[in-house]
This record gives structure tokens, C-alpha cells and sequence, in this order.
């Protein structure tokens, strides 16, 4: 659980379930189903006092914005801010604590207010017309010469940001690849432990045998790619020189992301994906893993 600072959105948990609110608000989502999707009262963040607050405060936010709050709702909001579960971690006499009660009593002052200007949902525009698909591998050529390639896992489309997902290759070659080398390279990803038995772990991760398999054995472990992505718009740019070389689909149960970054365009990608390759290469990576396209993904 990151918190970056004293704010009521300044935290993981904070961004996730105000983000979250606001995402079915804005999708059309009628009231009564982001109130039942987001409980105010949320049994599953009681048990760390911490993480209680965080939560409380960013749902009663979006509420209060989007015209759901009433006398019931800020009861219990007062109920856990009281117990000032934040000021005690963060030091009750220590500036930051401080600086938590000021910007908490501002807060208080907000939402105990009746909104007279509801938010209105937003509309974004959605990408229509793409210039790669899913499973599309995509070469391009470094200044010295070599090539690499990525492969385009999934796009993603969240409050009008389009997003090609790509996945690094360790293929590095003096020629552009076939098809039939790509079937010979590995996928960048990572190992996630998992909390949950081994009947409920692949329950879950449907495919995740595959990734047992070749750790040696069935593993208390999730599996999710390093996902980079590429907006729509930087995309529009370099296009040109990413040229599509093939297809490798993605076994479903394991196209999850366990790494999420971004590429600002074609020379951050080129940067990016030569440097964590090559780190791989040396063992001197501390985030990423190679995993086999054939592990990975279905090759006819």
C-alpha cells in the first residue's frame, strides 16, 4: 500500500476506489450499482485501520460528488475519521500528522456541505480504428543496426487514453525476424506469490499449469507480463517503423500484467526494451523474468 502523501487521494488505495467510482459513473452506471460495488462500509478493508480510512474517505469523496451522500453516510465517515488511524501512523505530533488533521478537517467541512453542483458524467472518446491488434509482433530497429521486437498483448482504453500494451522480446538479431524465430525467444513477465491454496490459485488463473509446469512443479504463484504502453497518439508517430512480423496469441488465463509501465515513443521504447533485455541477459535484473513463448503462448 503506497500513500505518496497527506491528501484523501494520495495513496494506492485512495486513487483505486475513487478512480474506480468515477469509471462507472462516467461508463452510465446507475446509482444504486456504484453504491452496491462500492460499499461506504467495506467489510473486506476492515481489518487494517489504516487501509479503513484511506478507503472511507476517498469513497465518501466520489459520493459526495456524484450526489450520494446523506446523514447515514456521514456518521460513519466521522466514525473512522475520529479514530485517526492515519495521524497515529504517520505521527500525531510530528508535522505530517499535522498537516493530516488540517487537510482531514477541510474535508470534513466539504462533504458535511450539500452539493450544490453534482459532477456531471464525462464522455471520452474511444478508438475506433487501430494501428496494431492483440497478439500483433511488432519489429523495429536499434541505432546500431540490430533489431527487436514486442509483442502488442492488449489494448487498453481508459478515460480517452488508448494504450497498445506491449510485452518485450528478448529476440536480437543483425536481420528482422521471421515468424518461426519468434517461436524461439521468451516473453518478459514475473512470478506473483500467491496468498490463496493451489486449488484456488488456478481456479483463478486459469493456465496457470502451464507456468508450474515449468517451474518444475505445481507453485503457490500467479503470472503476469510486463506490460508497457504506447498511447494512441505517440503510436500515430512511429508506426511506420514498427513493422508487424507475425502473430503469437497469448494463452488467455495468462495475459495478466504483473509489471505496468509506459513508453513515451519509438526511442523510449527502443531504450526501455534494449536495456531490460540486455539486464536479463547479464542477470543483473531485479524486476523482470524471461518466460518461453512457448510456455506463454499458444504456437500452432
Amino acid at each position: 500500500m503506497a500513500i505518496d502523501g497527506i491528501k484523501i487521494i494520495d495513496s494506492d488505495t485512495a486513487h483505486d476506489v475513487y478512480s474506480g467510482i468515477m469509471d462507472l459513473y462516467d461508463g452510465g452506471a446507475d446509482l444504486p450499482t456504484i453504491e452496491a460495488t462500492f460499499p461506504l462500509d467495506n467489510e473486506e478493508y476492515r481489518s487494517d485501520a489504516l487501509d479503513h480510512e484511506l478507503y472511507v474517505t476517498a469513497c465518501g469523496l466520489a459520493l459526495w460528488e456524484i450526489g450520494l451522500m446523506d446523514a447515514h453516510k456521514l456518521a460513519f465517515i466521522r466514525s473512522v475519521i475520529v479514530k485517526g488511524a492515519f495521524i497515529k501512523a504517520w505521527d500525531a505530533d510530528g508535522p505530517d500528522g499535522k498537516a493530516r488533521q488540517k487537510e482531514l478537517d477541510r474535508y470534513w467541512k466539504k462533504i458535511s456541505q450539500p452539493n450544490q453542483k453534482i459532477r456531471g458524467r464525462k464522455k471520452y472518446r474511444k478508438v475506433t480504428r487501430f494501428y496494431f491488434q492483440p497478439n500483433d509482433v511488432l519489429a523495429f530497429q536499434l541505432e546500431d543496426g540490430h533489431y527487436m521486437a514486442a509483442l502488442c498483448a492488449e489494448i487498453h482504453q481508459q478515460r480517452g487514453v488508448c494504450e497498445y500494451m506491449m510485452v518485450p522480446l528478448t529476440y536480437y538479431g543483425a536481420t528482422i525476424p521471421a515468424e518461426k524465430d519468434l517461436h524461439h525467444c521468451a516473453l518478459l513477465g514475473r512470478t506473483i506469490l500467491s496468498f490463496y491454496d493451489i486449488p484456488t490459485t488456478r481456479e483463478m488463473q486459469p493456465g496457470i499449469e502451464r507456468i508450474w509446469q515449468h517451474l518444475g512443479g505445481e507453485q503457490q504463484c500467479f503470472f503476469g507480463l510486463s506490460k508497457f504502453g504506447l498511447t494512441h497518439r505517440d503510436a500515430a508517430v512511429c508506426r511506420q517503423q514498427l513493422t508487424k512480423v507475425g502473430t503469437l496469441a497469448i494463452v488467455e488465463g495468462l495475459n495478466d500484467t504483473a509489471i505496468r509501465g509506459t513508453v513515451s515513443g519509438l526511442e523510449s521504447l527502443r531504450k526501455r526494451f534494449y536495456n531490460m533485455v540486455s539486464e536479463l541477459k547479464a542477470g543483473t535484473s531485479d524486476m523482470n523474468q524471461s518466460w518461453p513463448v512457448s510456455v506463454v503462448c499458444n504456437i500452432k
